[in-house]
């Protein structure tokens, strides 16, 4: 049997999991401008090995900030990551669509 969390808020879940000791990263979506596929104030948890839950854009993006998060977890540092359709990062990551968003990636324990 699978252990399915009661709750699927990611804020919910990076408590659970900072509680069962794993060491987690949340992003949040501070900025959107023009097409975003979230709004402002979704979030994303991550912890140090890779798994996820929540969505902060989909897609590539959402690989991109996990990769993040991955070094933020690391160096304790927080990031501020823009991605854009101005950005040549926009296409390599699938904001194609003409929209900007703005995540924000910490560490919480």
């Amino acid at each position: 049997m699978t252990n399915i969390p009661e709750s699927l808020d990611p804020l919910v879940i990076a408590e659970e999991w900072s509680s069962a000791g794993r060491t987690v990263a949340l992003a949040t979506v501070v900025d959107t401008w023009g097409s975003a596929p979230r709004p402002t104030g979704s979030h994303l948890v991550i912890d140090s090995e890779g798994n996820f839950h929540g969505s902060v854009s989909g897609g590539c993006v959402e690989g991109a900030v996990i990769t993040e998060a991955l070094d933020v977890i690391e160096s304790g540092k927080a990031r501020m990551l823009d991605f854009g359709v101005a950005d040549e990062t926009a296409w390599r990551v699938g904001l194609s669509c003409g929209g900007r968003i703005r995540v924000y990636v910490e560490r919480l324990n």
